[in-house]
């Protein structure tokens, strides 16, 4: 049985700029901590996988000393875990408020995907709950149980290292040439390729203006029929959508021999 994986954050939602920067930033006064992020900063925070890998970064020896915090790494690393926990749960709240709506084509690809006997996943860098809560808002909770979900800390290495797909393949006992993915990074698109899967780029707020070189195809979104602001950016496979994006393209992606394993420009690299 072929699976169908997604990506969780700039692909099940947009949830980037209107979820996790504000919970981020929520949480930095929660806490006082003399720092706010704004759509500029974080659109250089996402380039890194992970939110608590994102945190951390902010550990300078200058931020530390004006914020009074520990030098030990213990310390630092414990303050950052509880940092993370609040932030995940003020996003899971916004996620639940209804303020991040599923991008167009999710839930209807979902429910194609699984009656043509595709198995569901998804495989992010994000927190579980993070996960779980988008997933649940955005095709429905009985839908969301279907999937089988990689995230958060499975993992050490985050996107752009393949470990988290890998570790997809493995537990769902799957060869790569048995699943497709839908990202929409460079970060993402480069873990899938390193993993030898076929990926479709959905691109999103804060990732218009990366290299997606490798990917099957490159969309707006997956788009919705009749919608017209559905485009198509790339389509090096050829696999030319009718207007959205539908499960006979994600079979016609399924088809396609293996990418090749040929290294992208580091996301700091990336024109935005």
């Amino acid at each position: 049985m072929p699976a169908l994986i997604f990506d969780c954050d700039g692909v099940l939602a947009d949830t980037e700029r209107d979820g996790h920067l504000v919970a981020f930033n929520q949480t930095f006064d929660e806490f006082g901590l003399p720092v706010h992020w704004t759509e500029a900063d974080y659109a250089v925070k996402v380039l890194i996988g992970g939110g608590k890998e994102r945190l951390a970064s902010l550990l300078t020896p200058e931020f530390v000393a004006e914020a009074e915090l520990p030098t030990d790494p213990a310390e630092q690393a414990a303050l950052v875990a509880q940092w993370h926990k609040r932030k995940t749960e003020i996003y899971t709240a916004l996620v639940a408020s209804g303020a991040l709506p599923g991008r167009p084509g999710i839930e209807r690809i979902v429910v194609e995907a699984a009656a043509h006997g595709y198995t569901l996943a998804v495989a992010s860098t994000s927190a579980e709950a993070s996960v779980r809560a988008v997933l649940e808002h955005t095709v429905g909770a009985e839908r969301a149980s279907a999937f089988h979900v990689f995230a958060g800390d499975i993992v050490t290495a985050k996107k752009p290292a393949p470990d988290i797909y890998l570790a997809a393949l493995e537990a769902l006992d799957l060869q790569p040439d048995e699943a497709v993915v839908v990202e929409d990074s460079n970060n993402g698109l480069r873990a899938a390729l390193a993993a030898g899967l076929n990926t479709i780029v959905t691109v999103s707020s804060f990732t218009v203006g990366e290299d997606f070189t490798g990917a099957a195809l490159v969309v707006s979104s997956l788009g919705e029929p009749g919608d017209p602001s559905f485009t198509v950016l790339a389509d090096a496979a050829s696999i030319h959508p009718r207007g959205f994006v539908e499960i006979a393209d994600i079979d016609a992606v399924l088809a396609l021999a293996a990418p090749t394993h040929d290294p992208l420009p580091s996301p700091t690299e990336v024109p935005r």
